[in-house]
């Protein structure tokens, strides 16, 4: 009951603070930028060794999470998406961010001057003229919920005690002039200290005032901060619904083909906020239903009965069809995270009926495989002939047939510096480790590459998450078109 009571507390809270013009639309279109720099296109293979590594990270630190303020972050610009806004009113205030998109962290946060990144070196860095400098006039007082909720549940007598704020004024809750102390998040292979302050924050003609954010001044290996679309408190959509439930409680994102492409990757994947009518007229969509979890409650967690190869059905473990009382179990659908992790029994299941199908016609292509950390992979001497792969979901006994090119990417492949170079194909799934050492978090995650080309729909109202294929670039056109 005190935790319910806390929510609607927090809601209340936020509520009160943020504001929208009284005109606004069902739906905002933004655009959402990917990531690759093109320095990563020199090698096709140490870029995809790279993300491959940064999807395994993640994932295994998701599951990983014992410390109570650990976050799940990208750990380098390479296969992610970013999203743009501005903080501060008027023209002489108002300073660009981008930010990564990331439905698997429940805050929005950014570096603000001063800035330090320890470790940083050869990462991307915002600049001193990139970083906001934010004022105590804008800090969340330590007896806001909102303190509350980025200090995992400490009580605002606690918070408001570190905060140096005198005892008696603790005890008449008298401490609204004293700042929320810095608090810890912790990831995969870096870390952050912020402050958390409130300020007007706009995106297009949607503008929200005292939106609340942390404010990182030193992080470890991480110079760009994050947009949160999570189910956390604190996240974008969370905070978007208390003042405008239609934006803020169903939202979708359509991810443009790339296939590690630079000219595909200029265009941009549209972000949809609110519910976009004609969207699902024709019931495109394939529904499955979000599973709560206890231990993690910011992910978007759902249930996998299985993946079908070819017309062989291969069952998913029984971690993978729900979320048990310990939070272990269950599919994550991230956008932070490049290519879909799955329990050994079940990847290796899968690539023995692919390459069972496939390894017949081509050869194996195992020097790729070490130099990709992907696999199985082929040389591709003939037109390459591959079995089609669906996810079935436990939800509404759903089924997702997945493009060929979102499981198996073909490119060129040489030695670096070599003149000559072969066309090899790889499955673009991963092994995410033994069955054994999945407690403590999700079974696995449905990465954003294997996303690509799908309306994806988070309806947070009816708790489920839809699929529908699309061609994003043109979707993102014709949504300027009909704004236009």
């Amino acid at each position: 009951m005190a935790s319910s009571a806390r929510k609607l507390e927090l809601l209340w809270f936020i509520l009160i603070f943020i504001s929208v013009p009284a005109s606004s639309s069902q739906t905002l279109v933004l655009p959402l930028t990917h990531s690759i720099s093109k320095e990563q296109f020199n090698s096709t293979h140490n870029l995809l060794k790279s993300t491959a590594t940064r999807s395994a990270v993640r994932f295994h630190h998701q599951r990983q999470r014992h410390r109570p303020h650990q976050v799940s972050l990208p750990l380098s610009p390479g296969s992610d998406y970013t999203l743009s806004f501005t903080l501060g009113s008027g023209p002489a205030q108002a300073h660009p961010i981008t930010l990564y998109m990331d439905t698997g962290s429940d805050l929005v946060w950014f570096p603000c001057a001063p800035f330090e990144c320890i470790l940083c070196e050869g990462k991307p860095s915002p600049g001193p003229s990139r970083t906001p400098n934010i004022t105590r006039a804008h800090a969340v007082s330590c007896q806001s919920p909102a303190c509350s909720a980025a200090h995992s549940s400490t009580s605002s007598s606690d918070l408001c005690a570190m905060a140096r704020c005198p005892l008696d004024a603790i005890e008449t809750s008298d401490c609204s002039s004293s700042a929320c102390p810095p608090f810890y998040y912790a990831y995969g292979d870096g870390s952050l200290i912020a402050n958390l302050y409130r300020h007007t924050l706009s995106m297009s003609s949607l503008v929200l005032k005292n939106f609340t954010f942390g404010c990182a001044h030193t992080t470890l290996g991480e110079p760009t901060g994050v947009a949160g679309f999570g189910r956390g408190l604190l996240s974008f959509p969370a905070q978007l619904a208390t003042f405008s439930p239609q934006l803020g409680n169903r939202f979708s994102y359509c991810l443009v083909s790339h296939s590690f492409n630079g000219d595909r990757i200029r265009r941009p994947s549209p972000l949809i906020l609110g519910r976009r009518d004609g969207g699902d007229e024709h019931g495109e969509f394939v529904y499955t239903s979000l599973l709560r979890n206890p231990k993690h409650p910011y992910f978007y967690s759902v249930g996998l009965a299985g993946i079908s190869v070819g017309k062989r059905d291969i069952p998913a473990p029984e971690i993978l069809r729900k979320v048990d009382a310990t939070g272990s179990g269950g599919v994550v659908v991230d956008s932070g995270t490049t290519f879909t992790m799955l329990p050994a029994s079940l990847y290796n299941s899968v690539v023995a009926e692919f390459d069972r199908r496939v390894g017949r016609i081509h050869k194996r292509a195992s020097e790729v495989e070490g130099k990709t950390g992907l696999g199985p992979c082929y040389y591709l001497d003939t037109v390459a002939q591959v079995p089609a792969v669906t996810l079935r979901f436990a939800g509404n006994d759903s089924s997702v047939v997945l493009p060929r090119r979102n499981y198996f990417y073909e490119f060129l492949y040489g030695e670096d510096g070599a003149t000559t170079k072969r066309r090899v194909g790889c499955m673009m799934l991963m092994n995410g480790g033994d069955d054994s050492e999945l407690s403590g978090g999700p079974g696995a995650t449905l990465g954003n590459y294997q996303q690509q080309g799908f309306e994806v729909i988070y309806d947070l109202e009816k708790q489920r998450v839809g699929f529908a294929r699309r061609q994003c670039a043109l979707l993102w056109d014709s949504l300027n078109r009909e704004k236009n």
